[in-house]
């Protein structure tokens, strides 16, 4: 791979990992509402997730949901399905909690399940895989090169994410202790979830 198909790769996984969407929204969400340590299972079952779709991508299965309008079709209607469910959830968690035990908590197999139901994990996927994999010589060589750097991004970015919304815990929870911050933010949050959800469809 030349430094420059690295480069663009690089300014890609970039631009793709950090910008608000689904995973990054809720890795924010949950350690906002529950702390770092319950988030960390989602922000780890990101890449894994992840992983193994990019994986399957480059085996062809992207071409498959190409080729087949109502398979893609499915996977939207339950990925939206899914974060309408989810910001339903966010909208009335009213307090922090430890424990995660109620409002949001979305552990590391149902994040890892929620890469395949991310339209947006499946655009970057086959971006990458007709990018810089499909078609160029020594592909398995490519594939290995682009993978833990993807991997890498996925992990960082939702990190991250997760970071900003454990720092604000504090501050959510207001200077009275009512959580009126909290209830806001989550309200936010949610609508975010909502958005991407109509935005998932209509793509």
């Amino acid at each position: 791979m030349s430094a420059a198909e690295f480069t663009a790769l690089l300014l890609l996984a970039t631009a793709m990992s950090f910008s608000p969407g689904p995973n990054t929204t809720l890795s924010t969400a949950m350690a906002a509402n529950h702390g770092l340590r319950r988030a960390l299972p989602f922000v780890f079952a990101v890449p894994v997730g992840w992983g193994l779709l990019l994986t399957l991508n480059a085996l062809g299965l992207g071409a498959l949901l190409l080729a087949m309008p109502w398979m893609a079709w499915s996977v939207k209607l339950a990925g939206a399905a899914y974060l309408l469910w989810l910001a339903g959830k966010l909208a009335r968690t009213k307090a922090l909690s430890e424990s995660g035990g109620g409002g949001l908590a979305v552990g590391f197999w149902q994040g890892v399940a929620l890469q395949f139901v991310n339209i947006k994990a499946w655009m970057l996927a086959l971006a990458i895989v007709s990018g810089w994999v499909a078609g160029q010589a020594e592909p398995l060589w490519r594939f290995a090169q682009v993978l833990p750097v993807m991997l890498a991004y996925a992990l960082a970015s939702n990190l991250c994410y997760a970071l900003v919304g454990s720092l604000l815990r504090d501050w959510l929870a207001g200077p009275d202790g009512r959580h009126a911050r909290l209830r806001w933010f989550n309200r936010v949050m949610a609508l975010v979830l909502v958005l991407t959800a109509v935005w998932m469809v209509l793509r």
